[in-house]
């Protein structure tokens, strides 16, 4: 045995986000300056929108001796098993070049699932009419947390409606935002 986890799937049938693993390591470290989510985006987005796919989030946990990286990809007809499959498949192949994280890691890729995380502009825009979580960086009159529906996307921020008032934050406010359900 290697010490590296067993590749596997998961997929949570037709309303669950779909998920394909495979386990990987690296001996080396990226040497371009940033954080290494900052790194490993600059270097999986570009590969991810070659396959026809976006990457909406990527998500790095390191553990003792063992990481996990996790990529959420998504295309307008969707995301199955078999795109998942490819996508890390893919992905793996350009990890392994490049070898940018030091520790042994399981990657995994999956759909965003109905919680999905909104990141961009772009992404923002895709959901106007939609109910969001929106969580600011710093508090604002002593509120961090505002779920309501999303009403407008502009190049600085966005308007939502939360509790019949209209409100407006920045993207530089945004610490973190997904769907609501």
């Amino acid at each position: 045995m290697t010490g590296k986890p067993p590749r596997g799937f998961f997929f949570g049938g037709p309303s669950g986000p779909f998920l394909f693993a495979g386990a990987a390591g690296a001996a080396g470290a990226f040497t371009t300056t940033g954080t290494l989510r900052e790194r490993l985006t600059a270097l999986i987005e570009p590969a991810v929108a070659r396959l026809g796919f976006e990457l909406v989030e990527l998500e790095y946990a390191a553990g003792r001796g063992h990481g996990v990286l996790r990529l959420f990809i998504d295309r307008e007809a969707g995301v199955g098993l078999d795109e998942c499959a490819h996508v890390s498949r893919e992905v793996s192949a350009l990890l392994d070049v490049e070898d940018p994280i030091p520790t042994a890691y399981t990657l995994e890729v999956s759909s965003p699932g109905f919680d999905r995380v909104l990141r961009t502009e772009a992404h923002f825009g895709r959901f106007v009419g939609s109910r969001v979580f929106v969580e600011l960086k710093e508090p604002r009159a002593g509120r961090r947390r505002y779920t309501g529906k999303l009403l407008a996307v502009d190049a600085a921020g966005i308007a939502l409606e939360v509790d019949h008032e209209h409100v407006a934050v920045a993207f530089s406010e945004i610490g973190k935002a997904r769907l609501a359900s």
